[in-house]
């Protein structure tokens, strides 16, 4: 007579991939300012960039396509135009305005962990630090 092995005690199963996508997805919320609004609303506004970029440069060139959106040729210069304008609009705009954003946030960020002290905590730390030393003590383990 063969005894069957005891089944071993066993957790709750795994979620499975799309419950993890899921919990991530939530957990976005935790994320600081700049980072919530580059995975939320900040990856369909690059993703529409990329696109117009794309399509700028299958239909005017990559050169220009370039050109236009840094604003050094006009696009009034390229045909067609129609594809143009978008481009130069959201080189003039679009893009500065995030590279404006990510960079105010991160001078904020900064600016913030420096203001995080108490004021009185650091004028107690200068009159410590600005105090003179006392005579070195002799009770110490010497040479």
């Amino acid at each position: 007579m063969s005894t069957a092995p005891e089944p071993s005690p066993a957790g709750p199963p795994q979620p499975g991939w799309r419950q993890q996508l899921r919990a991530r997805w939530a957990d976005r919320h935790a994320l600081p300012r700049f980072s919530y609004w580059l995975f939320s609303r900040g990856t369909t506004v690059l993703t529409l960039c990329g696109a117009l970029y794309l399509v700028n440069g299958i239909m005017i060139g990559w050169a220009n396509a370039y050109n236009v959106m840094t604003g050094i040729t006009s696009p009034a210069n390229v045909r067609p135009q129609w594809c143009a304008w978008p481009l130069s609009l959201t080189g003039w705009a679009v893009i500065p305005a995030i590279i404006g954003a990510a960079a105010g946030y991160v001078i904020t960020e900064q600016i913030q962990a420096h203001h995080a002290h108490d004021l009185d905590d650091v004028v107690d730390e200068l009159r410590r630090l600005a105090e003179r030393p006392g005579p070195p003590s002799s009770s110490g383990g010497g040479l």
